[in-house]
This record gives C-alpha cells, sequence and structure tokens, in this order.
C-alpha cells in the first residue's frame, strides 16, 4: 500500500491509499484521531452515502487496516485515537478489524466504533470488546424510513433489544460509551415526531445521541438542515434531558465526513 494523494484544508487530512491490487480506500486524520476504512467499497449501500456506490469490493486485510495508521505516523502525525468510521462496515469484516483492533490497543490507542451493527451476531461480540465507544448508525426510528436509508440491515427493533441486553448489565459511567449515531437530512429524518421518538429511546437505553449533520454529496439529491434547524434539534433532545454530541468543526470539514467521500478505483490508470 502506498499513500497517493494527500488532500488538506485547515483541520482534517485526508490520505488516499492505494492498495495492491489498485483500489483506494480513505482515512482521515483529525486532531490526534485517524479515522480508518476497513473495507473496499461497502455492502449495506447506505442511500445518502457515495461510499457503497459500487458496493462491496472486497474486505481490507488485517495489515492493509494497520498500514493505514503507519503510513499516517510515517507523515509526522500524532495519533492517540483510532475510529473505525471510514469506508465499510466494520462488522462485515470483523475477523480482521477485531485483529487490527487488538494490534491498535497493544499500541495504547483508543479504539472506537461507528457501525450499522449488521450482521447482529457480530454487533453483539463488539459490544462486549474493551473498546473506548460505540456509535450505532440508526438514522431513523421509523421502520419503512430507516430500510429506505439503510436497505441491508437488521429491524430496528432487533438493534435496540441487543443494546438494550448489554446496557442493562453496565454502570453509569460505562454507558458513556455508547451512543445512537443520527444523521440529520432536511426532509428525510428531521421531523419534530422522528426527534422526539429518538430522545425516548436514548432516555430508555441511558445512553447519548450523536447529532450529526449531513455533509451534502453531489450524487445525490439529499440535503443538509440549516444551522438554525440543527440548533433547534439539539435543544428539543437536551430538554429531554439527553445528553447530545454535535458534529464538530472537524466533522463538517468537505474532507471530514468519514466514508461519504467516493474515492474507489477500478484500476491504476486512474491514478
Amino acid at each position: 500500500m502506498e499513500v497517493v494523494k494527500i488532500i488538506n484544508d485547515e483541520l482534517n487530512k485526508l490520505f488516499e491509499i492505494k492498495t495492491d491490487d489498485c483500489y483506494t480506500v480513505e482515512s482521515v486524520h483529525y486532531r490526534k484521531t485517524l479515522c480508518v476504512s476497513s473495507q473496499v467499497g461497502c455492502s449495506i449501500k447506505c442511500s445518502f452515502c457515495a461510499s457503497g456506490l459500487n458496493g462491496l469490493i472486497r474486505n481490507l486485510s488485517v495489515d492493509e487496516i494497520i498500514k493505514q495508521y503507519t503510513l499516517a505516523k510515517e507523515e509526522g502525525l500524532e495519533i492517540e485515537s483510532i475510529a473505525f468510521a471510514g469506508i465499510g462496515e466494520p462488522l462485515l469484516n470483523w475477523d480482521n478489524v477485531k485483529k487490527a483492533f487488538e494490534y491498535f490497543k497493544s499500541n495504547g490507542l483508543s479504539v472506537s466504533f461507528y457501525t450499522t451493527g449488521f450482521p447482529i451476531h457480530n454487533f453483539k461480540e463488539l459490544l462486549s470488546l474493551n473498546h473506548d465507544g460505540v456509535n450505532l448508525s440508526l438514522h431513523s426510528v421509523f421502520e419503512n424510513k430507516r430500510k429506505s436509508l439503510i436497505p441491508n440491515s437488521h429491524t430496528i427493533n432487533q438493534l435496540l433489544e441487543v443494546f438494550k441486553q448489554h446496557l442493562v448489565t453496565l454502570s453509569k459511567r460505562k454507558k458513556k460509551l455508547y451512543n445512537i449515531a443520527y444523521i440529520l437530512i432536511s426532509g428525510e429524518n428531521d421531523s419534530y415526531e422522528e426527534i422526539d421518538k429518538l430522545g425516548d429511546i436514548a432516555k430508555e437505553l441511558g445512553i447519548g445521541v450523536s447529532l450529526l449533520k449531513y455533509n451534502e454529496i453531489e450524487f445525490f439529491d439529499y440535503k443538509s438542515i440549516t444551522d438554525e434547524r440543527y440548533e433547534e434539534l439539539f435543544l428539543r433532545l437536551k430538554e429531554k434531558g439527553i445528553k447530545v454530541t454535535l458534529s464538530n468543526r472537524y466533522r463538517t470539514r468537505k474532507i471530514g465526513g468519514c466514508g461519504t467521500l467516493m474515492i474507489n478505483r477500478l484500476n491504476c490508470t486512474t491514478f
């Protein structure tokens, strides 16, 4: 593997990394965190995310996952945390992701995950790991709507039941490692009805919500909500007593939306 392009803005650094068989994946460095990819392409095919446009091409090997970290280190970057939040669903490359996870932890790094919870047996195992955070990507609390946004996953009830069974065994302190990730898309999942039900779910589980602002992508018609609407929905959840984390300034940058950039290349001539 080798870095073929580095894209910088004033906050983030995005690496386009070519595999030995001429595909490209991305990793993004912000603050002291490296967001890594686990697959070339993605079979979850979220309707708002460009990473799955070509479907799943293949899994990354353990070495290829770790290499994203070593290549970033070679650029002199300070890295204290790894986030499995780049291209791919980490649970669908679970054996390799687990081995990479163990490597990162053995090197003193904190490791967190963003996941759709699919497949569910791997989701159960993930929850029991000595991780530093799990964000369950829900993105709608209504089954039909979530199915349109995330075609290939389990039902909401299945996922929440697994979450509930695990969380009930944890202390309040441990529960702080878990969140529901919810990307707000204008006119799709930002109604008061949805947000109120999202708050009820988070309150029942005793966990927080990562309320994310959608990064618009040229391939799709989906639109981000306005800053005013974002603040309004944030305050609506806060009034329910929910701990809410907003998209930080790194996440809202054009090159900060891990997993939303389409950079898979089908042959070497594209470089």
